[in-house]
């Protein structure tokens, strides 16, 4: 009877049991009916703890590595703002820039720009022999032993000092600029006076520059008043116009 018994447990087929380390491969049994199941394991779960796991996208640390359809709406918001901002950056930037470009252009590299008016100026007093005799002194000099420059400054590093000069229109349209700046020299020290105008469409013209130097005369480069008022005595004899 023993012996039956054990030939009947020896024939009935075993039911196969294959154990792994969980999370290598899924274990799979056999169950008594022949059908098998396969048990869920970490690595067939689903991909949603990674996309818990990322942290908030804020207006401060998006580096735009999310995609824009992987944001929540608050996180597209702050997206939308942090591109927003620098945007409006940029422009603030590139107009600054433009100002800045402007300024040099109408102050420095202009042909109207007082700069170029200071220097015009300058040139022609150096190149004057008779300004040269008075700053300088009698004698054969250089134009570079003359200097030129505008307001004095409290700082003694300034290299930049401010031209003093205004521009105006008066009732007829016509502009006028003026200006005055200093002019050094071995000898003695000057103050030039500029006065130019201009009409519509037209150029600016001299209408007085000259060169005061303390306990000389005043001495014209240029003096449009007196131009005019040769003219107007010219053909005249004894106050009489006779041509």
């Amino acid at each position: 009877m023993l012996e039956r018994v054990t030939r009947q447990a020896l024939a009935k087929p075993l039911s196969p049991l294959f154990v792994f380390q969980a999370g290598s491969r899924p274990a799979i049994t056999s169950t008594s009916n022949g059908s098998q199941t396969r048990n869920a394991t970490t690595s067939s779960l689903p991909n949603s703890s990674a996309a818990s796991r990322r942290k908030a996208v804020t207006v401060i640390n998006d580096t735009g590595r999310v995609p824009w359809e992987n944001l929540s709406i608050g996180e597209k918001a702050a997206r939308a703002t942090q591109q927003t901002f620098n945007f409006g950056l940029v422009a603030l930037g590139i107009a600054l820039t433009g100002g800045v470009f402007t300024v040099l252009w109408l102050e420095v590299f202009s042909t109207d720009s007082k700069t170029a008016f200071f220097n015009r100026a300058a040139d022609r007093v150096r190149a004057d022999p008779k300004c040269r005799e008075l700053l300088a002194g009698e004698g054969v000099h250089s134009k570079r032993e003359i200097k030129a420059y505008g307001e004095p400054s409290w700082s003694r590093w300034a290299r930049n000092r401010t031209i003093a000069s205004r521009l105006e229109k008066d009732r007829a349209g016509v502009e006028h600029l003026h200006m005055h700046f200093y002019v050094e020299g071995p000898a003695a020290k000057g103050t030039v006076n500029l006065h130019m105008s201009r009409r519509e469409g037209e150029e600016f013209e001299y209408e007085m520059l000259a060169l005061d130097v303390p306990g000389q005369p005043r001495y014209y480069l240029e003096n449009a008043n007196s131009k005019k008022l040769d003219q107007r005595n010219k053909g005249r004899m004894f106050g009489v116009r006779w041509n």
